[in-house]
């Protein structure tokens, strides 16, 4: 008659768990994926407004580069229209103005997509940069300089 461990069998079943454990333990570890490192919000409080900006493709740019902007207050109208305010500039030297802002007219509690065009002269904005810098002006009366770091990507 054969003799079966009685530790043999329960550690046969434990070491699949233990494996299948240690790897998610690493991955948790691992570096985050680049689109979580470009498209980070970046937030600015000066004033009564607090602007809150998230890059929304830098990651995998096409024709347009889309930033959400969600703006708050309770006591200033943000009745402004964000394509006469702002400004995007790389580290190379390029500056562009934005070709739409979707978001509403007036409130305390505003939200939408500020998009600019990804090329000017044929050629990709990014091309070569590293920081990428929007500049929003007169949102209360403060000059908001948001900064990205590319080379992340």
């Amino acid at each position: 008659m054969e003799k079966i461990s009685v530790w043999r069998t329960p550690m046969k079943r434990f070491i699949p768990v233990l494996l299948l454990l240690a790897s998610l333990l690493l991955a948790s570890c691992a570096s985050p994926a680049p689109s979580a490192l470009v498209n980070v919000p970046k937030i600015d409080n000066q004033g009564a407004v607090t602007v809150t900006v998230t890059p929304l493709n830098l990651d995998k740019p096409g024709e347009i580069l889309d930033f959400d902007v969600s703006m708050s207050t309770h006591s200033v109208e943000l009745g402004m229209d964000l394509t006469t305010l702002s400004t995007l500039t790389t580290d190379t030297g390029v500056s562009i103005s934005p070709s739409q802002w979707d978001g509403p007219v007036g409130g305390h509690h505003v939200e939408g997509t500020l998009s600019f065009p990804a090329t000017k002269d044929g050629k990709s904005i990014l091309e070569g940069a590293k920081n990428l810098t929007l500049t929003i002006t007169g949102v209360d009366n403060a000059t908001r300089t948001l900064t990205w770091d590319l080379s992340a990507k």
